[in-house]
């Protein structure tokens, strides 16, 4: 089996797993908060599915995926929200669960019959299939947590959090980028261990800057699902403890993240959604920071 399907593979598995938390929801169900201020489980389902549309729309129609960057452009701060609100008003919670599912079924028959080489276009850099594939299945496993935490679902760590993990990674000097500060010359080691008790490494193994903990742990922080006061994942090294507190999978502005826990806000009375977490993420750019990653694949 090719990488390039293996993750395709991923992709579907994480959709089938969150399809599994909403499937049978009840309509007041879907109206609940969810930790993202002012979304609902709606809203949550409604953004992946307009998401895997765009994306679809970026591999089959090139010229018209252009009219939705220039949309972006246009409100770079409000066009996520605006999408999800549009979806969420416009159909009942059968009728967005269809649509989320025939449009990441169509985007994964085309990804899986793209040509070796080819480049979707993105609001950033061209993707590759690879690249699109993982970026759409961080953001699903991100959101579908917030859709876990609404519901009060503990998931069960998976193999999948390897790709969450590895976009965190890469995107690390993006980080820093986002907040105008420069990034450390040096790699960090980090290792990370998985449910199964695998260990995931990255960079050297003598880096004198080294993060560690659990998988899941550092998937929620790079992700901000989680405040890094409620973590297991520690720094050794004064770079590698600042990245901690800035790191970010995602592309776009620095989100608030998520207050430590206890500190949480009466979900009646969230900030405004520009506050939320996933303000200017727009979609699945987290992959997009690192360049060699984007030619290696």
């Amino acid at each position: 089996m090719s990488a390039v399907v293996a993750v395709i593979d991923d992709l579907r598995e994480e959709s089938d797993e969150l399809d599994d938390l909403v499937g049978e929801l009840d309509g007041p169900r879907w109206r609940g908060p969810t930790p993202a201020a002012r979304w609902t489980v709606a809203h949550q389902i409604a953004h992946l599915s307009w998401t895997d549309e765009v994306a679809l729309l970026a591999a089959t129609e090139p010229e018209r995926f252009g009219e939705e960057v220039a949309k972006a452009l246009a409100a770079p701060d409000t066009f996520v929200d605006e999408a999800a609100d549009a979806l969420v008003a416009a159909h009942t919670p059968d009728a967005l669960l269809a649509r989320w599912r025939e449009g990441r079924a169509r985007l994964d028959t085309v990804l899986r019959e793209a040509p070796d080489g080819t480049r979707i276009p993105w609001y950033g850099p061209p993707m590759s299939v690879a690249s699109m594939a993982t970026a759409r299945l961080m953001e699903t496993w991100a959101h579908g947590q917030d859709v876990a935490d609404a519901l009060g679902v503990t998931r069960t760590p998976t193999a999948r959090l390897r790709h969450v993990a590895r976009i965190g990674v890469r995107a690390r000097d993006y980080a820093y980028a986002v907040r105008g500060i420069t990034a450390p010359e040096q790699e960090f080691r980090v290792e990370l261990r998985a449910a199964d008790g695998e260990l995931i490494a990255y960079g050297p193994e003598d880096a004198a800057q080294r993060v560690t903990g659990p998988l899941l742990d550092f998937c929620l922080l790079v992700t901000q699902r989680a405040h890094r006061r409620d973590l297991a994942v520690t720094a050794d090294g004064r770079d590698a403890d600042q990245w901690l507190g800035i790191a970010q999978a995602f592309a776009g502005p620095p989100g608030p993240g998520r207050l430590p826990r206890g500190e949480q806000p009466d979900r009646g009375e969230q900030p405004d959604r520009g506050e939320h977490p996933d303000r200017g993420e727009h979609p699945d750019r987290g992959e997009q920071p690192d360049r060699a990653e984007r030619e290696a694949r």
